[in-house]
């Protein structure tokens, strides 16, 4: 079974950047569309940002666009979350999740069967 890993997440001054990081060890990630979402305390899973598997075309949510982009590195088998102009809303656990099932990308939750343990990026001065 497909197992996901984040990194890199931490703590980063508002105004500043982070990238997070998900690899897999026994699959490689080309093959699935990846997206990366976020949950705040109390508040429901929202996909921010996905790159597809079929053409590397990309999504963001309007509440990071323009900010967070989302890449691939093939030879790393690792996919990227590029943070940029972090504003203290920011602030949550990130979750990166694969599915074989779509050839596209998009933000919605059912569409990824596999999924990380979370990494907290935390925006704060």
């Amino acid at each position: 079974q497909l197992q996901l890993v984040e990194s890199g997440g931490g703590l980063v001054q508002p105004g500043g950047s982070l990238r997070l990081s998900c690899a897999a060890s026994e699959f490689t990630l080309d093959r699935y569309a990846i997206g990366w979402f976020r949950q705040a305390p109390g508040k429901e899973r929202e996909g921010v940002s996905c790159i597809s598997s079929s053409d590397d075309s990309t999504y963001s949510a309007d509440s990071v666009k323009g900010r967070f982009t989302t890449s691939r590195d093939n030879a790393k088998n690792t996919v990227y979350l590029q943070m940029n102009s972090l504003k203290t809303e920011d602030t949550t656990v990130y979750y990166c999740a694969a599915s074989p099932r779509i050839t596209g990308c998009g933000p919605h939750i059912y569409e990824y069967d596999y999924w990380g343990q979370g990494a907290q990026v935390t925006v704060s001065s």
